[in-house]
This record gives structure tokens, C-alpha cells and sequence, in this order.
């Protein structure tokens, strides 16, 4: 594959031929996802022109971020990177990367219109320009990150491993890989990759769910826990006559770095939410099948366990238990066994 050809043809499309996200011939870059009331009332104070010129899906911005370093991959006209500026607050920070010019020239535009927006001494967001392939020779360094945030990007890279095997470079232990983008129910055919529409429209690029979690597993990572997802809807015919024949999802999903078992494995641990994380007093749900009330126990296997008490999470839960003892397979099945994605760990 023409790795050059893809790569030239997403910078055209997004940055020539897209003028606002109207412009879009299907929702796979702005899947419907409800936005979270705390982040409505926040997208208000972002200037107007960086909403309009912004394309993604679902809304791939956790909580606790208060404090953290956040990195956003393509980041676009910076949307979710000045929402993420007040969601750290003054001494967070975030950058975010992309190879437009045309993007980030609006992005840049606005950093200290919205830094006294926010009441800030200066503007906590820096803007990178170049490949999420190669964030090394952008200055991220190793370990250095908190939390990576995409939103529906990674599908756009020709060599989607090479931006995970980056992604966990950077992360620092314990740190979280939170975003959102677009899933195939197979491989997409060969003679489809290179077609400009469905490249710019996240289409052809679009991960095959096995091959993703393949990949992930390859870099140590064997527990991909789904947040949210929904179908997306091809509606324009000439798209439709040329892909319809595969089923595409936005799927919002959380990964860690840390050392996982590639097994739900029960240890008699429980964990009970505080329901101290800003926005979210009465619950916490970790993925689609994790939801903790504030102050109610509940089982939980020693991965969902690792992932709270060795995460930002942490000071967040009571976690009872170790692993001193093991009783076997934990048996914690998700609820989206229809749509032939698999959250969690082989058993989870």
C-alpha cells in the first residue's frame, strides 16, 4: 500500500476539500454520541470557528484529568484540546498533534483568545505539527504522558501499529489510552484503501475490531475495555454502492498501561467508588459493563482492579483484597455480545 498517496489524499480532504463538518457524506466522523452535560456547558466558551472546522466522533475526554499532561492525537482545529485545557485547568497541560496546515493554523489562532477566555495567565495548550507515527521526533518523549485522547484519527494512519507502539512509548506507567474512532466488522478490501471519499471519510482506513485487538495484544496490552459504541449509518449513495456491504461502528474504548492479565481472573477483590471525581458524585463507569455507584461494593476481577488502583482512579476507590488467593476465572461478560465486539479481557 501507497502509504504517501493515503497520507496526501487525508491532508487534501481535510484540509481543501472539507469546509465544515456539513460537508461530511457520512456520520463517521461526528457519530451522534450524547455530549456529556459538563462538556456542553464547556464547548460554549470554545470560540465558535475551531467548533465549526472540527471533525471527529463521540466525545473521548475522561474525567480526573485535573493537574494531568494530555496528549491528542490529530487534534484538528483543537476542539477537544481546549476543552481538555479546562478540564486539567491552569497547571494541566496539552498537546496536540496534526499534520494539516490549514487545521492547525485555526487551532493556533485562538490559544490565547481562549486562555483569557479561562481566566489563565497564559495558554496551557501547544499545538505540534507532524505524524502520529513518529511523535519521537515531535519531542514527546518516553513515559512522559498522563492521558492519550484521539478522536477518530487513528483510522487515517497508514500504519496504525506503529501509532499504538507510540502511543505506549509515551504513556507513563499506569497512564491511560482514551479515544474514539472507527470500527469494521471485516478487512477492508485492497482496491478500497486508496479511494480519497472513504479515506476522508474514516471508512477505508477503518481497523477490523480483531486486528485491532491483535495489535494491542502485541504490545502488551491484552485487556481493551469498551466504553461506549454505536452503529454508523451510511447514508449517501455513491458511498453506500462502493462500501455498504461492511458494517461500521464508532466505539469509544480505555486501555492502560499496565501489566494485564489476557484473563478476567478472580482474586475475591472488591472495589467501592467514592464519588469524589468531579461531574460524576452518584457514579463511575469504567466501561460498559463496570458501572460503580458512589459508596456500593462490588466484585471485581484482578484486571479491573489493577486499572483502578494503579491509575489516576486510584485515590478515587476503597479497593479490598489482593492476590494472595486465586479462585479461578472471573466471570464478567459484557452486555454488547450483538455487535460482535469483545470488551475486556478473553473472558470479560
Amino acid at each position: 500500500m501507497n502509504e504517501t498517496a493515503i497520507t496526501d489524499s487525508i491532508k487534501n480532504y481535510y484540509g481543501k476539500v472539507l469546509n465544515s463538518s456539513q460537508d461530511l457524506k457520512t456520520s463517521a466522523c461526528c457519530t451522534a454520541d450524547a455530549f456529556p452535560k459538563h462538556l456542553r456547558a464547556l464547548l460554549k466558551d470554545v470560540h465558535p470557528e475551531v467548533v465549526e472546522r472540527f471533525y471527529g466522533c463521540g466525545s473521548p475526554l475522561p474525567p480526573a484529568l485535573e493537574g494531568s499532561t494530555v496528549l491528542d492525537l490529530g487534534c484538528g482545529t483543537g476542539r477537544d484540546c481546549y476543552l481538555l485545557s479546562r478540564l486539567v485547568g491552569e497547571n494541566g497541560r496539552v498537546i496536540g498533534v496534526d499534520m494539516t496546515d490549514e487545521q492547525l493554523d485555526i487551532a493556533r489562532t485562538y490559544r490565547d483568545w481562549h486562555a483569557e477566555r479561562y481566566g489563565y495567565a497564559r495558554s496551557n495548550v501547544e499545538f505540534r505539527q507532524g505524524y502520529i507515527e513518529d511523535l519521537a521526533s515531535l519531542g514527546i518523549a518516553d513515559n512522559s504522558i498522563d492521558v492519550v485522547v484521539s478522536n477518530c484519527v487513528v483510522n487515517l494512519s497508514p500504519d496504525k501499529r506503529r501509532v499504538l507502539s507510540e502511543i505506549f512509548r509515551v504513556l507513563k506507567p499506569g497512564g491511560e489510552l482514551y479515544f474514539s474512532d472507527v470500527y469494521a466488522d471485516r478487512r477492508i478490501p485492497e482496491q478500497l484503501k486508496l479511494e480519497p471519499v472513504l479515506l476522508g471519510e474514516c471508512l477505508a482506513g477503518a481497523f477490523y475490531w480483531e486486528d485491532f485487538r491483535r495489535a494491542l495484544q502485541d504490545l502488551g496490552c491484552p485487556d481493551v475495555r469498551i466504553v461506549s459504541e454505536s452503529p454508523i449509518d451510511i447514508d449517501d449513495d455513491e458511498v453506500h454502492a462502493k462500501i455498504g456491504m461492511i458494517g461500521f461502528r464508532s466505539v469509544t474504548i480505555r486501555v492502560f498501561k499496565l501489566p494485564l492479565e489476557d484473563r478476567c481472573e478472580d482474586f475475591g477483590q472488591v472495589a467501592t467508588y467514592r464519588g469524589t471525581i468531579a461531574g460524576h458524585p452518584h457514579f463511575f463507569d469504567l466501561d460498559d459493563h463496570h458501572h460503580f455507584e458512589s459508596g456500593r461494593p462490588l466484585r471485581v476481577c484482578g484486571n479491573t482492579a489493577d486499572m483502578l488502583g494503579g491509575s489516576r482512579y486510584g485515590r478515587h476507590f476503597e479497593l479490598l483484597g489482593d492476590k494472595n488467593v486465586h479462585f479461578g476465572l472471573f466471570d464478567c461478560a459484557p452486555p454488547n455480545s450483538s455487535t460482535n465486539l469483545t470488551s475486556g479481557a478473553a473472558c470479560c
